[in-house]
Formats: C-alpha cells, sequence, structure tokens
C-alpha cells in the first residue's frame, strides 16, 4: 500500500485533519525561508495533538548540525528529510532514519549512488537545497527502477495523485501545495480527496 505524508503542517488543527483523513505522516518545516517553517512551539504543539502511529518528520535544507540537534532535543521527531546538498555522512550523523530530496526537474541525472544511505529517497521537482511545495510536477518517465524505498513528491494533488500511483508505484507520495487554501493553510476536503485517491489508485 503507498503512504501518504502531508508536509507543511503549521497547526494542531491540520495535523489532527491529516490524520484522520489517513495520512500516515506528517512533515514540519524547520527552514526560515520557507513560508511554511514553523517554529519549536508550535512543533511541538502539533505533535501533541498527533494521534499514536502518525510518523513526524522534520524538514531541513543544509542546517548547521546543532540546528538540527536543537530540534531534536525539544520536538519528537521520528524522521528527518533534507533537501540541501547534505552528505551521507551528515544526513547519519543525527542517529534518525532520514531521507534524501533529489531534484528529478534539471537536465542532469541524479547521482543515485551519492544517496544509497539513505532510508528513503523523496523525488521532487526541486532539491539541492530548494524547497518543494511549489506545485510542479516533474517527467515522471524519468523515476528509474530503484533498489531502495522511494516517495514521489512534487505537484501531486487530489486530481493526477491516483494516476501516478498506478504507474508508478512509489512507495509513498508526499503533498503540501496541492492540499492548500495558502502556503501552511490545509484544506481539509482535499487532504480527504488526496488520500481516498491513493487509496483507491
Amino acid at each position: 500500500m503507498t503512504r501518504v505524508k502531508i508536509c507543511g503542517i503549521t497547526s494542531p488543527e491540520d495535523a489532527v485533519a491529516a490524520a484522520a483523513a489517513g495520512a500516515d505522516a506528517i512533515g514540519l518545516v524547520f527552514v526560515q525561508a520557507s513560508r511554511r517553517c514553523v517554529s519549536l512551539e508550535q512543533a511541538r504543539a502539533i505533535c501533541r495533538a498527533l494521534p499514536p502511529f502518525v510518523t513526524r518528520v522534520g524538514l531541513f535544507v543544509d542546517a548547521p548540525p546543532a540546528q538540527v540537534e536543537e530540534v531534536l532535543r525539544q520536538v519528537p521527531l521520528d524522521c528527518l528529510q533534507f533537501h540541501g546538498s547534505e552528505s551521507s555522512q551528515y544526513c547519519l550523523s543525527f542517529g534518525r532514519p532520514w531521507f534524501k530530496a533529489v531534484a528529478m526537474g534539471g537536465d542532469e541525472a541524479p547521482d543515485w549512488q551519492s544517496f544509497a544511505a539513505a532510508d528513503a529517497l523523496l523525488l521532487d521537482s526541486h532539491g539541492g537545497g530548494k524547497l518543494g511545495g511549489s506545485g510542479k510536477t516533474f517527467d515522471w518517465e524519468r523515476v528509474p527502477a530503484l533498489g531502495q524505498p522511494w516517495i514521489l513528491a512534487g505537484g501531486l494533488n487530489p486530481g493526477n495523485v491516483g494516476e501516478a500511483c498506478r504507474r508508478l508505484r512509489p512507495d509513498a507520495v508526499d503533498v503540501s501545495s496541492g492540499v492548500e487554501i495558502g502556503p501552511g493553510i490545509k484544506d481539509h476536503t482535499a487532504m480527504n480527496e488526496f488520500i481516498k485517491a491513493v487509496r483507491h489508485a
């Protein structure tokens, strides 16, 4: 079964609605440049509101190790997601499962071997220091046969995620702007429709 992550959660209310809709994971953005960035206080409140067994993922871009460690001290994250030029050694140093965002929107093929240590790859339109949430897809024909778990992201919404799941069979899908009424403000109906489309696929 394809798992679902709702990223860019900024309020306990949206987190609870995502979980009620059937989300397997929620994403918390710890990047100041993002309009979906949450404070440590916000993140703690969101995590407290979640029911059991919903995975809490923290998103970072080339953050100083001390920043990631401080977040981990204060917020009960289950997994880390890295969108920058972080090395595998850096990602492994925090002792948590981690995902690496891979930019699929460029002309050059990614260096897949450099991400082999990741617990999962997140194939997105953006990467290399850029955040997702743009609402733009990439050419799905570029997805190779991967020897490790992977997550499809980039421009997914309730209208196209079913086709994506049927065509590509990703282990998970990740959505942010595709279920929003504004940056970081989730549309609860759209979240329900998105997850139903995944399950029906």
